[in-house]
C-alpha cells in the first residue's frame, strides 16, 4: 500500500552545503522531518555538483514523517549570471536595476542554447531553440542584452 502524503516542501539549497540552520531547519522541523537525515542525504547526492550552486529541491513528506526528495537543475538566472560574467551568487551580480532601459551585460544565442540544453528537463518544451527563447526572456528581465 502506498504511503499517504502529508505535504510538500520546496527549498533552494547550495550544493553540498545543507545544514540544520535556517531556512532548512525550521522548514523541515515544522513537518517533523529528521533534519540531519535530509542534510546528509542531500550533501551526499550533490557532492559532484560545483559547490555553492543553488539547487531547487522538492521534498515529499509522508504521514509517518519519512520523506523523499527530488533535485532540479539550478535556476536559469544562475547560468545567465555565469555566462554574462556577473557574480552568480550574492548581490553584486543581481542584474540591472532598470531592466529594459539599462543593460548590465550581454550574452549570445549560442550561450543561451547551452543553458537551454542543461535546463531542458525543467523547461516546458523539448526543443533547444524554443528553450533558448525562454531563457532569453529571463535574460531580458534581468537586464542582460541578448545578441544574435
Amino acid at each position: 500500500m502506498a504511503k499517504k502524503i502529508d505535504g510538500y516542501i520546496n527549498l533552494q539549497v547550495p550544493a553540498g552545503k545543507a545544514n540544520p540552520s535556517p531556512p532548512i531547519g525550521p522548514a523541515l522541523g515544522q513537518r517533523g522531518v529528521n533534519i540531519m537525515e535530509f542534510c546528509k542525504a542531500f550533501n551526499a547526492k550533490s557532492k559532484d555538483i560545483e559547490p555553492d550552486t543553488p539547487i531547487p529541491v522538492k521534498l515529499t513528506v509522508y504521514t509517518d514523517r519519512s520523506f523523499t526528495f527530488e533535485m532540479k537543475t539550478p535556476p536559469a538566472t544562475f547560468f545567465l549570471k555565469k555566462a554574462a560574467g556577473l557574480s552568480p551568487t550574492g548581490k553584486p551580480g543581481s542584474g540591472s536595476k532598470e531592466p529594459g532601459r539599462t543593460s548590465v551585460a550581454t550574452v549570445t544565442m549560442d550561450q543561451l542554447r547551452e543553458i537551454a540544453k542543461m535546463k531542458l528537463a525543467d523547461l516546458n518544451t523539448d526543443d533547444i531553440d524554443q528553450g533558448a527563447k525562454i531563457i532569453a526572456g529571463s535574460a531580458r528581465a534581468m537586464g542582460i542584452e541578448v545578441k544574435g
